[in-house]
This record gives C-alpha cells, sequence and structure tokens, in this order.
C-alpha cells in the first residue's frame, strides 16, 4: 500500500531560503549591481519526497508576500537524447551503469549550462522537458514547441530557479578515493553494497564525468538535501511509489524489476553520499546548505545547517 507523502519539511525549508536570499541580495547591493537569480540546489533520495517539497517550496515562493518568479529545473530534464544515449551506451558496452538514463555521463551539460547561462543573465530561454514514456519506457527529450519559455518580455524575469534532482550536488571524487572506496566494498567492509557488482574502470568513468557537472554544482548560492537514515530506504519507497503508479494507469514494473531498477542508481549514493552530508561548497561558505534527516516515514527527524 503506497503510503502518504506528508510536507513537514517545507516548515525548515522556506526560512533557510528566505535567509540565504536575503544575504545574497545584500551582498551585490552593497557593491552597487543588480542582482542575479538565486539558484537553490535541491537533492533528496528516490521517493524521500522531494517533488511534494518543490511543489510546495514554489507555490510558497511564488504567493504573497513573496511574490517571486520562480521556476523549476529538473536535472532529469537534461538528460541526452534517446539517439545520444544509445550511442553512449554502444561505447560502453560492459559498463552497466550506462546502458539506461540515470548516472553521471547521462545528462547533456552543454544544453544544462546554456540554460543556467541564460536565466542567470534573465534571458528568455525555454525550460527542457524530458518524456520518459518514449520508445517504451527509454525516454527522449520533448519536442521544443512544448517546452515553457521564460524571461519573456511580457513577463517578470525569474528571481528563483530550484534546480532538483537524485544526483544534484554530487561532487566527484579523486580516483584514488573511488579505488578505495570499491576495495574496502569488495573487502566486505560495508556489508552488501552495489559497488562491488560493478568493475572498478566503470565507476571511474562515471566518476570523471561527474566532474563536468560542477559547471552547474558551482552556479548555485544554497542547497538542501533530503537524507536518509538509511538510504536503503529508497527501495522500499521506490516500490510504494510503483503501487500507486500501477493503481492509477493498470500497468507498471514489478517489484523484481523496480529492485533492478534502484540497483543501477543506488553505487552512486554509496560514492556520494558522504561528501553531501560534510556540505558540498568551501569551508569559507558555511551556512549555505541545510540538511533534513528523514526516517522510513519520510517525516523529518533532524535538520542540520551545514
Amino acid at each position: 500500500m503506497a503510503s502518504q507523502i506528508v510536507d513537514d519539511k517545507s516548515e525548515h525549508c522556506i526560512p533557510f531560503i528566505l535567509e540565504c536570499l536575503s544575504t545574497h541580495r545584500k551582498k551585490y547591493l552593497d557593491e552597487g549591481q543588480q542582482p542575479p537569480p538565486f539558484f537553490l540546489g535541491l537533492n533528496g533520495v528516490q521517493g524521500a519526497g522531494k517533488t511534494t517539497l518543490v511543489n510546495t517550496l514554489c507555490k510558497t515562493l511564488r504567493s504573497p508576500p513573496h511574490s517571486l518568479p520562480t521556476t523549476v529545473l529538473s536535472i532529469d530534464d537534461f538528460y541526452l537524447t534517446h539517439t545520444a544515449q544509445v550511442a553512449l551506451a554502444e561505447s560502453q558496452p560492459d559498463n552497466r551503469l550506462v546502458q539506461h538514463r540515470g548516472q553521471p555521463s547521462t545528462h547533456d551539460l552543454t544544453l544544462g549550462a546554456s540554460v543556467f547561462a541564460a536565466l542567470k543573465a534573465r534571458q528568455p530561454v525555454k525550460i527542457p522537458v524530458y518524456d520518459k514514456s518514449q520508445f517504451s519506457g527509454q525516454g527522449d527529450r520533448a519536442v521544443e514547441s512544448t517546452w515553457e519559455e521564460v524571461n519573456r518580455r511580457s513577463d517578470s524575469s525569474i528571481d528563483v530557479v530550484v534546480f532538483e534532482g537524485w544526483c544534484v550536488g554530487f561532487r566527484p571524487l579523486s580516483d584514488a578515493e573511488v579505488e578505495e572506496k570499491w576495495t574496502e566494498a569488495r573487502q566486505g567492509k560495508f556489508g552488501e553494497t552495489q559497488l562491488e557488482h560493478h568493475q572498478l574502470q566503470d565507476l571511474l568513468f562515471i566518476n570523471r564525468a561527474l566532474r563536468e557537472y560542477d559547471v552547474l554544482t558551482d552556479s548555485l548560492h544554497a542547497f538542501i538535501h533530503i537524507d536518509a537514515e538509511d538510504t536503503k530506504y529508497v527501495y522500499e519507497w521506490r516500490l510504494e511509489q510503483e503501487v500507486g503508479l500501477r493503481a492509477s494507469r493498470g500497468t507498471g514494473m514489478t517489484d523484481e524489476q523496480i529492485i533492478h531498477f534502484v540497483d543501477g542508481y543506488y553505487p552512486a549514493y554509496e560514492l556520494y553520499t558522504a561528501t553531501l552530508r560534510r556540505g558540498i561548497f568551501d569551508s569559507g561558505e558555511a551556512g549555505r546548505q541545510l540538511r533534513l534527516v528523514v526516517g522510513r516515514d519520510r517525516r523529518v527527524k533532524s535538520t542540520q545547517r551545514i
């Protein structure tokens, strides 16, 4: 039975966002400059309530007394086209991590950087849309005519950009750190892991691709991380989500397919969650990250300002 996701997170996030936004604006105004749009990164393991939170945050920010023109970017909407994804998979035929969309290397960072640049400059830009239903669920980019255009002359320019996704904010490790984690996983130091089921060169390929994502991560002014007391909750949450999807559309993935699906993402959680928990910004930029730790019921158990 799918459990209802109750928003108990926005009460922690809204004050944090407004404080960071005020600091952001003051920094530029004190220098006699017009503040650029405020970019907020939001990361959450799949099924933790990220979508519900994003919807509440946007509704609150857009409404009085704030009335801030706000847009949402999902990292999912920057996925490679189907043709490019197939080419990537064929170029790495033995790397199971890139045989489908999801992992770093499966996003179009040129598109992402161009959208970020236009939003920063308050220029008209279309927000990409990815259609996961195309090609029998393999997905493809939706036709551009369906994309929403923001910053048109007739509109107020976007002041707040919420950039959300399961791997938003992931920072690459050194090759040595990846090898150390992989070796320890193979030695059984962490119990059963997904890392141990992959070749080191495949993990290094993903990690090296992640270095290119810094062009997006470095643009963030603040960051919210919805963490889980146990990241393996993602399996149960994703199974619950699929129950709801099957009930609403009459078809969907089996439990076994869901577990296989999550397995494809899980090595990245094992590699990069520790960095998220320490903080993604330089040590001299304390206070720009909020960590919400949620329990099995998805409710907030504790918060931490980093």
